[in-house]
């Protein structure tokens, strides 16, 4: 039966909020411009286990785990992994194999989930994250009036919320995507530079070209 897990990141997209207490009503004063409201990212990690062996798994396994994933719904930003106590490489290519239809790498190692994987039974996990803005939108504060020039707690919730909703792989708001190295002024001005060392084409001058043909005759008498 599948199984699923359900935790937390804490500490995601900290900010240094610069929040002080207020000296009269002792509620907290943010007088910074970063919004209190943070988009938190949340993992959950469902389990499928398959009966695998020395040659990896049968085909109605991977009938069984592709409808899985269907049900799933498997999609960019999942995370897939493997929990084989064999280590078997051909379970692990034959799980790669059917992930490969819907565009998704094995990953290397898998996360701790509940439950011991029988042997002979190898464990598919897929680790999906979510990004959400709890408290959002906050109206909490009904008073116009600011004696401490602070910032509201709505501010920013509707902007977070969009990002959180938006983004196609929450995970990529605790670490980003790994660069190339390259900037995105060089890599944008490569068709530009090509364009500008290309050798003009009337460079080497006007090629000769004849327009000859039969000669037409005849005599006037």
């Amino acid at each position: 039966m599948p199984i699923a897990s359900h935790r937390k990141l804490a500490g995601v997209l900290a900010l240094s909020l610069g929040v002080t207490l207020s000296a009269c009503g002792g509620m907290p004063a943010n007088r910074s411009l970063n919004s209190v409201r943070q988009p938190v990212v949340e993992r959950t990690n469902y389990t499928f286990d398959v009966e695998s062996g020395s040659g990896g798994i049968s085909a109605t396994e991977q009938k069984r785990l592709t409808s899985w994933f269907e049900s799933m719904d498997l999609r960019y930003g999942d995370r897939v992994s493997i929990e084989d106590p064999m280590m078997s490489g051909a379970t692990r290519n034959a799980i790669a194999a059917v992930a490969a239809h819907y565009g998704i790498l094995v990953s290397e190692g898998a996360p701790v989930t509940a439950g011991y994987v029988q042997p002979g039974s190898a464990r598919v996990v897929i680790t999906r994250s979510t990004a959400s803005v709890p408290g959002c939108p906050d109206w909490s504060e009904t008073s116009d009036m600011n004696f401490n020039n602070g910032t509201r707690a709505n501010y920013g919730c509707a902007t977070n919320a969009n990002l959180a909703a938006m983004v196609a792989n929450p995970e990529d708001l605790i670490v980003g995507q790994a660069g190339t190295g390259e900037t995105v002024v060089s890599t944008s001005t490569k068709a530009i530079n090509s364009f500008r060392n290309q050798a003009p084409s009337g460079e080497g001058g006007l090629k000769s070209s004849s327009t000859g043909g039969g000669s037409s005759g005849g005599s006037g008498q």
